[in-house]
């Protein structure tokens, strides 16, 4: 491999390996709210705008995923109609609240707010209305990056009952690009990814000790066609997007 290749790895397992004791307690507080909710026949939520709404695809309907798992999805906070006015969006004011009551949220709920800069409108309204409908917020973001540009306005991190921060650097990208001022190689994704799952592993076990896991097969799997199945009849009254 090249250097750069083997630096973005490098970069990337040392972060990880960071992270996993750095906020642990805070993991281990996010699988227990996350659990307690299951127990309770509550939900869980996932917000994210820009390129952090990736991380309420991941755990949509995934295999070795939670069926609990509700993704927050409208096309003018994503990407894939136009990345330019979803960057206009997600700072707006007010464009959550519309979005946000599709979606039966309720308290005792566990929602999850995923933004790497921590400062746009979008996801500071998506956790202000989770703390007005009860739930429990927990977010995944960057303290560095938003603490260095909040300029005094109110971040993601202030509004959440757990946060999960990133370790990620201001701007993201961590690897500089040889023969110039730039960097490459954003962590954002990766690391909110393997948090999420690491968190989901955790509440997995839990509730396999209870005796209801939910957890989705792969299609391709023996028996997954009618597991799946049960699993989207009884999770399906409460999202919208199986």
């Amino acid at each position: 491999m090249t250097s750069m290749i083997d630096g973005y790895f490098d970069n990337l397992i040392a972060r990880l390996t960071a992270l996993k004791s750095d906020i642990s307690e805070q993991m281990e507080a996010a699988a227990a709210a996350v659990a307690a909710a299951a127990r309770a026949d509550n939900r869980v939520y996932i917000f994210g705008t820009g390129h952090s709404h990736v991380m309420a695809e991941e755990m949509h309907y995934r295999a070795g995923g939670l069926a609990i798992t509700v993704p927050i999805l409208a096309a003018p906070i994503m990407l894939h109609e136009g990345a330019i006015a979803g960057t206009v969006y997600e700072r707006t004011e007010g464009i959550v609240g519309p979005i946000m009551d599709r979606y039966d949220i309720r308290p005792g709920d566990v929602l999850f707010v995923i933004s790497n800069s921590g400062v746009n409108a979008a996801p500071l309204e998506a956790a202000r209305i989770g703390r007005e409908r009860g739930c429990t917020v927990i977010c995944i973001t960057s303290v560095a990056y938003s603490t260095a540009t909040a300029n005094g306005r109110e971040r993601l991190a202030d509004l959440s009952d757990i946060v999960l921060d990133n370790g990620t650097p201001p701007g993201d990208a961590v690897m500089s690009v040889p023969g110039s001022e730039l960097k490459a190689g954003p962590m954002s994704t990766a690391i909110g990814a393997t948090i999420l799952n690491a968190i989901f592993v955790d509440v997995a076990a839990r509730l396999a000790a209870d005796g209801d896991a939910p957890i989705y097969l792969s299609a391709n799997m023996p028996g997954a066609k009618e597991i799946n199945r049960k699993l989207v009849e009884r999770f399906r009254p409460r999202n919208p997007h199986l």
